[in-house]
């Protein structure tokens, strides 16, 4: 599987604290050796019919993507912050 940073996610993870940061990194190890493991949390949104996904960084901390095709093999990372943040944003995509 491949992971596409977007600009926009690189420039977020920078921000956070480093905990945060470390915690994202350990889930991204996950996600690429199963979508839906469970501390994942693994949830599609229903925003204007976009495909995109959440998962859980930590209680607070959310990563959303956007799978690429229907083979799984290319992912975007699109933006990391805070749940309710994060679902403000995507409102926006």
């Amino acid at each position: 599987m491949n992971i596409v940073y977007a600009d926009e996610f690189v420039k977020q993870l920078r921000k956070l604290p480093k905990n945060i940061q470390l915690r994202a990194v350990k889930q991204e190890a996950l996600f690429r050796e199963n979508f839906f493991y469970p501390s994942l949390h693994t949830e599609k949104l229903i925003l204007r019919s976009k495909e995109l996904w959440s998962i859980r960084v930590d209680k607070k901390y959310r990563i959303i993507l956007r799978f690429a095709g229907d083979d799984a093999e290319l992912v975007y990372f699109l933006a990391i912050g805070e749940h309710d943040w994060i679902y403000k944003y995507t409102n926006r995509l």
